[in-house]
């Protein structure tokens, strides 16, 4: 399919293909019988924050290899800056790669580590001296130059593998999934640090991740990746409020999806019937007729426990009947799990459920479905 974009696109965007940092056309990677990647086309604006997300499997480190020249496509075209680098070699393509297993020399001392593109760029010696230790200073490493990787924790290390990667002052920086072995705290403070530094840099950077939270608080955009292909490209908010089908929906955020039938449909949403019998109104893209089968997205943080009024009239909350089967209390925020009948389970987020009280497992409730929340999306795609 062809993947959705934003269409508020920035002046260098829409100045053609030179205009952006990274352009792929027609890239196509396959591995023996296995098709990695497919028919590929993807732009990167200058100094944005581009996540490839999807499943494992799904073609994002493939694709980003393919962008540093660790992997040569089978059809297409790569162009950093405007420039085909389709037969260039990594070294020459003026980009840097922080890796998932931070791959510092555990020979070389920190400092040593970081210099070592310099070095092989053949900078002058104070000068890679000085960029080191500014390198260090961005990422909190100020005086470690002289310390082996060895003595780090994981996250220093990761925070090397940064340094050395932002010294050479690359024009695209490329992350392969670099804080996926990081505890959960430290991964959550490295990802807004290292948004930050980007932002400070203004280096465009591409980003490969599976975590969906990582791609929705650090980019710019996103690009959902499933079977070689982009779904949707477009900003977080959007790929959350309006993802183009049940796999997007699905893999972004928690969502319930309710199995209707769309009963009416206009230019701004339709009225569907859900296999509970109950009608709402759900928001859709302009992909929806009447008659046809529909999954309504209903995020779990929308949803209310209790039904508001009788459900019936114009603005009025729809209300959903269902039986509790758990409730997983984090502290500040629950999830009541209810079983309906027809539409399956329906996760309801509540914030501060000490405040106001949680139901029972067994307890029979209604959750409402409070209008403008609902989006509806074809069934099967």
């Amino acid at each position: 399919m062809t993947a959705r974009t934003d269409t508020a696109e920035e002046p260098a965007a829409r100045a053609g293909t030179s205009g952006y940092a990274v352009t792929l056309r027609g890239i196509r990677k396959q591995f023996g019988s296995s098709v990695a990647v497919e028919d590929l086309d993807l732009d990167v604006r200058p100094g944005e924050f581009l996540t490839l997300l999807g499943p494992s499997g799904c073609g994002k480190t493939t694709t980003l290899n393919m962008v540093a020249g660790f992997l040569t496509p089978d059809g297409g075209r790569i162009l950093l800056d405007g420039q085909d680098v389709h037969r260039l070699p990594p070294d020459r393509r003026d980009t840097a790669m922080v890796f998932q297993q931070y791959a510092l020399f555990p020979h070389l001392t920190v400092g040593q580590n970081v210099g070592y593109g310099l070095r092989m760029r053949k900078r002058p010696k104070a000068d890679i001296q000085v960029r080191v230790a500014g390198a260090l200073d961005r990422v909190g490493l100020a005086g470690y130059e002289d310390r082996m990787p060895g003595q780090l924790s994981g996250g220093q290390q990761q925070r090397v593998a940064l340094a050395r990667a932002i010294v050479v002052e690359p024009k695209v920086l490329l992350f392969d999934e670099p804080l996926s072995n990081l505890d959960l705290k430290l991964r959550e403070q490295l990802r807004l640090e290292i948004k930050h530094l980007q932002r400070e840099l203004g280096t465009t950077s591409i980003f490969v991740t599976h975590d969906q939270t990582e791609a929705l608080v650090m980019s710019d955009r996103i690009a959902v990746m499933r079977a070689g292909r982009v779904e949707q490209l477009d900003t977080p908010e959007t790929i959350y409020r309006e993802p183009v089908n049940a796999f997007v929906a699905g893999f972004i955020g928690q969502s319930n999806l309710v199995p209707g039938i769309c009963t009416e449909a206009g230019p701004d949403g339709c009225t569907v019937r859900l296999s509970t019998s109950d009608t709402l109104r759900a928001r859709h893209a302009g992909t929806v007729a009447e008659g046809e089968a529909v999954q309504v997205l209903l995020r779990p943080e929308a949803l209310r426990l209790g039904a508001a009024g009788d459900g019936h009239g114009e603005g009025a909350a729809t209300p959903i009947t269902g039986r509790v089967v758990e409730i997983v209390n984090e502290g500040s925020l629950a999830t009541v799990v209810l079983e309906t009948a027809g539409s399956g389970r329906l996760r309801v987020s509540v914030p501060d459920p000490g405040a106001i009280g949680l139901p029972t497992p067994g307890d029979e409730i209604a959750v409402s479905v409070p209008p403008g929340t609902a989006h509806a999306l074809p069934a099967g795609r």
